[in-house]
């Protein structure tokens, strides 16, 4: 077992108190995005030995990968840990964004480094070879957009925004995307009406602008859509006539209560807006952006890249174990999510694992223990454990008064009917 020093990613959308009082430590001063707990190449956990020496993850797996990763893994994913974990604190909204198919990312990946585009340019697209499917366990009210909504439901709200203008014209633009939305063929509609939007051209920042000032007008109704419609109010102030605020209005609007979670295939476009939470993925950082940035968008990239039907939002169910593990699985064979909350004086755990597994504590203390050694971790602490450690339980700490909390991640296998 070997304790971790994650990286702490400060992009500007961070919260700057959230992770700090989650894992009880002082404030940086700056905004705190990301804690990252794995072996990404782009910034790998930092591992430590009993001894204290210490090794970059990624480093030290690749030293005996079937050791580290178990042969399965090495076999189905390679010699590289597939997923990677994620304490992720929104204050602002972050962009509008999509992630590739495995076979996409492998050739965008190929395609930027014959190009020699550097792997840390703004306009790179694919930053490693690697799909990524992710899920979001929200720790807090955790707001959402998240896939593209049943177009009847959009004209709908559509519809109602018109209502608000009064006895002032409607933008032509929302005209426009009402009769996208009309199309039989729901895709074709779905993907006329985001290009429109995210091709630009000079009518969408006064149209937006427009919209967002109707919406936001004194005594302009906005029931029953106040959440739909109060975002695009919200997105306008942050990102003054993006394209990506009227998209909003294409997508599901969610919000998640603490405790819930929902997971993304590839290709469903997404931004988390507000709220704390565990994120796990597949190991790979391939973004591609569609809005509410001031970063590089490659529009016809995106567009290859959007899967343009409409979606329920997919929740993902918990599941209880024989073993009374709190198992979160989406129909990925990357990652699941185990939950683990120990009062004090319970029996132990089983950690449920395949393959490596890392574990985060975010509330009192726990004890891991295993046939071959044991560790103990306090709140905010965090550790990895080689396939070969297995089997390990996880104990609350002798004579600790409060309960445990704490997450595990391991190599998944998919759960019947995920999702509701």
């Amino acid at each position: 077992m070997y304790e971790l020093e994650n990286a702490l990613r400060d992009y500007a959308w961070g919260s700057r108190t959230a992770i700090a009082e989650l894992l009880g430590r002082p404030v940086s001063g700056g905004p705190e995005a990301e804690l990252w707990i794995g072996a990404h190449p782009g910034a790998p956990s930092v591992a430590r030995r009993a001894d204290g020496s210490e090794t970059p993850l990624d480093a030290l797996i690749a030293s005996d990968p079937e050791h580290f990763l178990g042969s399965e893994s090495v076999a189905e994913f390679g010699p590289r840990l597939p997923f990677l974990a994620k304490v992720l604190a929104a204050a602002q909204p972050l962009s509008l964004q999509v992630h590739p198919s495995i076979e996409q990312a492998k050739e965008g990946f190929a395609r930027e480094n014959a190009a020699g585009i550097a792997q840390d340019a703004a306009n790179r697209n694919y930053r490693d070879d690697n799909h990524k499917p992710e899920m979001i366990f929200a720790l807090t009210p955790f707001e959402s957009l998240c896939g593209f909504r049943d177009p009847a439901a959009t004209r709908k709200i559509l519809a109602h925004i018109g209502t608000c203008f009064g006895q002032t014209e409607v933008p032509p633009l929302v005209t426009e995307l009402l009769q996208f939305l009309e199309n039989p063929d729901e895709g074709a509609g779905l993907r006329a009406a985001f290009e429109r939007l995210i091709q630009g051209g000079d009518d969408v920042p006064p149209a937006t602008a427009t919209v967002a000032a109707a919406l936001s007008a004194e005594g302009a109704s906005l029931a029953p859509y106040q959440k739909e419609l109060s975002t695009v109010v919200d997105l306008h102030e942050q990102y003054p006539g993006d394209p990506g605020v009227l998209i909003s209005l294409l997508l599901n609007r969610i919000s998640l209560a603490p405790g819930e979670a929902v997971y993304l295939p590839e290709g469903k476009i997404h931004a988390y807006l507000s709220g704390l939470g565990v994120e796990v993925m597949a190991s790979s950082d391939n973004v591609l952006r569609g809005g509410l940035t001031p970063k590089f968008i490659d529009v016809p990239e995106l567009l290859r890249t959007v899967d343009f039907t409409s979606v329920q939002v997919p929740m993902l169910n918990r599941e209880i174990s024989g073993l009374g593990q709190e198992l979160y699985r989406p129909p990925f064979r990357e990652f699941q999510l185990q939950r683990i909350e120990l009062a004090p004086g319970a029996a132990p755990v089983p950690l449920a694992q395949s393959g490596a597994v890392v574990v985060l504590v975010v509330e009192g203390a726990v004890y891991l223990d295993s046939p071959k050694g044991d560790l103990q971790l306090a709140r905010g602490g965090s550790a990895f454990l080689a396939a070969s450690e297995a089997p390990v339980n996880v104990h609350a700490v002798t004579g600790a008064t409060g309960t445990a909390v704490a997450f595990a991640v391991t190599t998944g296998v998919p759960a019947a009917g995920s999702g509701s």
